[in-house]
């Protein structure tokens, strides 16, 4: 193991800010202690050489000192090594006003932390690290500050880690935004631009908070992320911790969740802190105990059915644990919110420090209908066995005899299933056309269940929602006009003189006084979702959100169509919008391959939705839960989108 090159920066006295402010401010009584608890915690944890620790605390942690700190002390990390930035103090906020800032701040505001003689914006504090990262070292940040990072104290009780911004402050020289060249569909965003991990107590919009009293007074989130690392112990990925301390945190305030970015299934958020193999098995979603009890951080927002609509697609929907040492253990959810079901564990008692790693065993959702013309015993028996899969006798022209267990149609897709003597199946659609290249009939299973899970993304509604008129999409010709749906309520966008078209996609929120999280999926016609136009992000009252920061937004054909004459892909831009902040990893879906292993397709499916216990390779779902409470609204939108060849 390499060498920890550490940081510490924890600021209780702010007087030095008091005079350029002209008014007094909020002094702080547990940051220092923070920083200096998380000194023991590493010192007693690490293994391999003794951490190279640089403390700031008070008045020597200036703008130009944490600067010159990240750059010089963390900057000798190197490949193998470990960098982390630790800060516990104020944080703040201030209208943006440049541009390319509000490309990339929907909200309408940047934050930053406030050093003992001025302001550290976080983008610049992004840059540094990226620069750090860019050594070859594993580089972490924590912040427990208001707005990413923050604090202010009421006596006796919590105390908020925040000060209101005064224009007088200095401020580190913001480098500008990296310049982001076009995407094309299906392409993942470059590694380079998640070089480092960020933990951080609060959301972009809220309050970090303190308590305590004397010298045992600590930072909510602080308390609970070490009190975590140190019950999980070594192993446990960054998702896992986060997701333990979010829920210590939520128990003593419903107004702070804990914020892990970025949290890519399998990227750096999937490592063991502070670098290294995580030994703890991944899995799409998370268990844990929190206010109102054990709870899975996923909701009717990811597709579980809730109320009258669950009864009627049958069917009870059960989360099992993934672990080796808890095979078989199963919770059952009792109820339903947008962004959370909380369960109720059968027949076991889960340690309520342990953080587990669950799949979705058994779903509430309507099934698929199949019917089959020329299946042999094996395939019916395999269609039967699948999951969200259930033969039909009717409900298609099978023009032909049909095999079935006579359950009809229901309420879900309908498919029918023609295997040729050749041992080929060709699958079809309700109307009869074909949803994919004919396969081997043993594929047909895995590839119906595939469908479905697509099917189940592109047409989750929730019509009677009051967020409903609250958010639209626009989509542009790049540097141009808006793109009005033809017809056939389509967005069409044409190749021009054999270039790929270039747009723009920008998502307002139309409220007054609603901050509302948002993503933006895009669904291709190869059964494909990903979220890399806009991965998930508060949007501000009347604020603007921008696809991949404003860059344009390729749409082209993929490598294997032709772009000749007629020509033409389909894609479904998804907004789904939210009153809390919710993981994306369920919604994440690879191409449809006959030709891919299964396992390596499971892979890929174990972000999405899980219906039966994937095998030890899945990733997780992350922390996001949105917090205790009434549950909040969501609502989600479907844009068409075709891109074509003219003729």
């Amino acid at each position: 193991m390499g060498t920890a090159f550490v940081l510490l920066v924890g600021i209780n006295d702010y007087a030095a800010l008091a005079p350029a402010a002209d008014r007094p401010l909020t002094s702080l009584n547990g940051c220092v202690n923070d920083i200096r608890a998380a000194r023991g915690w590493l010192e007693g944890r690490l293994e391999g050489p003794p951490p190279r620790i640089l403390e700031l605390t008070d008045g020597e942690a200036t703008v130009a000192a944490v600067t010159d700190a990240l750059r010089t002390h963390l900057g000798q990390a190197g490949p193998g090594d470990t960098a982390l930035f630790w800060y516990a103090g104020h944080g703040t906020e201030f209208p943006a006003t440049e541009r390319a800032h509000l490309y990339i701040e929907p909200t309408g505001y940047c934050q930053a932390l406030v050093c003992a003689d001025g302001i550290l914006i976080d983008k610049d504090l992004g840059a540094l690290l990226d620069g750090v990262a860019s050594g070859g070292a594993h580089t972490v940040a924590v912040l427990d500050s208001c707005f990413s990072g923050g604090a202010t104290r009421l006596s006796g009780g919590l105390v908020k880690r925040a000060l209101p911004h005064d224009p007088s402050w200095p401020a580190y020289g913001d480098p500008g935004p990296r310049a982001v060249g076009p995407r094309t569909r299906d392409i993942p965003a470059p590694a380079e631009a998640a070089r480092h991990v960020l933990l951080a107590a609060c959301r972009v919009n809220q309050a970090s908070y303190e308590d305590g009293h004397g010298a045992g007074r600590h930072g909510l989130f602080t308390r609970a992320l070490l009190g975590a690392l140190r019950d999980m112990g070594p192993g446990a990925t960054y998702r896992q911790v986060l997701a333990a301390a979010g829920s210590r945190v939520q128990s003593a305030t419903e107004h702070q969740n804990p914020v892990l970015y970025p949290a890519d299934p399998g990227g750096i958020a999937d490592r063991a802190v502070l670098g290294g193999a995580a030994d703890r098995p991944l899995s799409p979603h998370l268990l844990l105990h929190g206010p109102d009890g054990w709870q899975v951080d996923c909701g009717s927002a990811h597709g579980l059915l809730s109320g009258r609509e669950g009864v009627e697609a049958g069917g009870r929907t059960e989360f099992g644990v993934v672990e080796a040492d808890r095979e078989g253990d199963v919770v059952r959810v009792r109820s339903v919110e947008p962004l959370r079901a909380l369960v109720t564990p059968v027949g076991w008692t889960p340690d309520p420090v342990r953080i587990y790693p669950v799949a979705v065993s058994a779903l509430a959702l309507p099934p698929t209908s199949v019917v089959v013309e020329g299946g042999d015993r094996a395939l019916l028996d395999a269609l039967d066995a699948a999951p969200l899969l259930r033969l039909a006798d009717d409900g298609l022209n099978t023009n032909g005899p049909g095999h079935g267990a006579g359950h009809g149609p229901g309420h879900g897709q309908v498919f029918k299933v023609v295997v040729g003597g050749d041992g080929r199946a060709r699958v079809l659609r309700r109307d009869g056309t074909e949803a994919t290249a004919p396969l081997p009939a043993h594929r047909v299973p895995d590839c119906l269940v595939h469908l479905t899970r697509w099917h189940q993304l592109r047409d989750l509604a929730n019509p009677a929602s009051p967020l409903a008129s609250l958010v639209d999409v626009d989509v542009s010709v790049w540097n141009g006009e808006r793109i009005l749906p033809d017809g056939h309520g389509e967005i069409r966008c044409a190749y021009a003189d054999g270039r790929a078209p270039l747009v723009s996609v920008r998502i307002h929120n139309r409220s007054h006084d609603r901050t509302l999280w948002c993503v933006l999926l895009d669904l291709t016609d190869s059964y494909a979702s990903h979220a890399e136009l806009f991965p998930g992000h508060f949007i501000g009252p009347g604020r603007t959100g921008y696809a991949l920061g404003n860059a344009p937004v390729q749409l082209s054909l993929p490598g294997s169509r032709k772009a000749e004459p007629g020509a033409f892909v389909r894609d479904w831009l998804k907004l789904i919008v939210a009153e809390g902040e919710f993981s994306t990893v369920p919604f994440r879906l690879a191409p449809w391959s006959a030709d891919a292993p299964p396992a390596a397709r499971g892979t890929d499916e174990d972000h999405v939705l899980r219906f039966t216990r994937p095998p030890h390779a899945g990733r997780d779902a992350g922390p996001g839960t949105g917090g205790a409470g009434a549950p909040g609204q969501w609502h989600a939108l479907t844009i068409p989108l075709r891109t074509v060849v003219p003729e």
